[in-house]
């Protein structure tokens, strides 16, 4: 005999017992790491989920760095520049934690330049005012926040560790945004004004990025199951919900939702209906700045194309 038969029922078993083992681990409490062995579908889940967070804070980067040079303050421009080098660092660590599961750096990149990989929908709205900065730091990285605290308990070690380090500097982000939403709010008419707007603006797009209600969610049953995640998007939004209504409502602002009411017997604000027609639309590719945010990633890949082969060409001659 040239080589032994598998017996497809003994591999099965083999499976299922590597299976179980590895549920088990998760229950417990313990982290997966990249040489431990894990289900096809859970590396598949990570990578996908994983490669289009970095690449959420890769194109995040570009409603907040047109306005770098339009800030109103030297304070505010040296502030805003150090959030959108953070965002770049946060790309930076996510897309090495999706390397450890064997994808490429190239592979993850033409993926997003090629539009097949996603990334949040949130970042495909336009910035029309520098009140869009306070709504962003305050609203959106105020949910990112209630997202990623989660995923630093996530059962998979590099996503878990490189979530802790992107926490805590996002928290110092969400602050400089509530300290634009405040001045602003509390400063003259206009600039009231001018928040209200912007807040009209990212209220419901900020509700969609937590993702679609769980009835609808195709990934979120796999990710609970193997403690990806550790709660739901309908969850997630609840809390968000609950923590923002108040604080703005104390600043005098107006919350865009006509049915937004308060449910005392749950202890929660009830929103109306959100738009999810918008938020595929968005997702699919078609929403305010999806073409515009796209094509300005394919730029800076290629204007740093040298920057790769001069890298390369250095690592090739020198043996780095």
């Amino acid at each position: 005999m040239y080589g032994a038969t598998v017996d497809p029922v003994e591999d099965t078993q083999a499976q299922d017992e590597k299976l179980q083992a590895f549920e088990m681990r998760i229950k417990q409490g313990e982290k997966i790491e990249p040489g431990d062995w894990m289900p096809d579908e859970y590396r598949r889940q990570l990578i996908r989920m994983i490669s289009q967070h970095a690449h959420s804070e890769v194109v995040g980067m570009l409603p907040e760095g047109g306005f770098i040079t339009r800030a109103p303050t030297l304070r505010r421009k040296l502030i805003l520049l150090a959030k959108v080098q953070d965002e770049a660092g946060h790309g930076q660590y996510l897309y090495h934690a999706a390397e450890t599961l064997g994808a490429t750096r190239e592979e993850m990149l033409d993926a997003l330049l090629t539009g097949k990989a996603k990334y949040s929908s949130i970042f495909n709205y336009p910035t029309l005012s520098w009140a869009d900065m306070g709504a962003i730091g305050w609203l959106v990285d105020g949910a990112a926040i209630l997202n990623q605290t989660m995923l630093a308990k996530c059962s998979y070690g590099p996503y878990a560790r490189a979530m802790l380090r992107i926490c805590a500097e996002e928290n110092f982000h969400k602050r400089q945004g509530q300290d634009i939403v405040i001045t602003l709010a509390t400063g003259a008419p206009e600039q009231k004004a001018m928040m209200q707007d912007s807040l009209n603006r990212w209220w419901w797009p900020t509700l969609m990025m937590f993702g679609p209600p769980d009835s609808d969610s195709p990934n979120s049953g796999v990710l609970m199951r193997w403690g990806i995640k550790t709660k739901t998007n309908d969850e997630l939004r609840q809390m968000f919900i609950n923590q923002l209504v108040p604080d703005l409502q104390a600043l005098g602002l107006q919350i865009p939702d006509p049915d937004l009411h308060y449910d005392e017997t749950t202890g929660n604000w009830v929103i109306g209906k959100i738009n999810w027609d918008e938020f595929w639309q968005v997702v699919k590719g078609d929403g305010p700045c999806n073409a515009e945010r796209l094509a300005t990633r394919r730029k800076a890949h290629e204007d740093g194309q040298w920057v790769r082969e001069a890298a390369a060409a250095y690592a090739e001659k020198y043996g780095v």
